[in-house]
């Protein structure tokens, strides 16, 4: 058994039918919406919907194009990659400066980063005596 012969998305005729009966469908509820908003009782709602599907159709139209070129792109080969390239520098002034770090002589920064110190110390502590981890016995199991 052979299979079937790949044909370009561009040649599907189910896809080629519903996308007509998708445009031809979405003007005629245009059409339908139109009508009802010259009725005696049409309304704004009306003539809204009647101004959306002929844009709905539109889409439709505009869905398959673009899915016609994504399937042509898909199976042209890739270009061929150039040979290597060496990096590019990048110029001076586009980036940010990077900030710096205090420096560590400071000793209102020496005096915090010891309270810090402390502070996660004590936390790691009270977290070990709640887990009864402080144990001596090990176990391997």
């Amino acid at each position: 058994m052979s299979a079937a012969p790949h044909r370009p998305a561009h040649n599907r005729p189910a896809l080629i039918a519903l996308v007509v009966v998708v445009f031809v469908g979405c003007l005629a509820l245009a059409w339908w919406q139109w009508e009802r908003f010259e009725s005696a009782s049409g309304t704004g709602q009306n003539l809204g919907y009647a101004l959306q599907w002929p844009l709905f159709a539109a889409f439709a139209v505009f869905a398959y194009v673009r899915f016609v070129r994504l399937e042509r792109e898909a199976e042209e080969p890739a270009a061929p990659l150039r040979a290597k390239e060496a990096p590019r520098e990048i110029p001076a002034g586009i980036l940010p400066e990077r900030p710096t770090a205090a420096p560590a002589d400071d000793p209102e920064t020496v005096a915090y980063n010891q309270y810090l110190a402390h502070l996660h110390a004590s936390d790691i502590e009270t977290q070990v005596r709640s887990a009864d981890l402080h144990s001596t016995e090990r176990n391997a199991g």
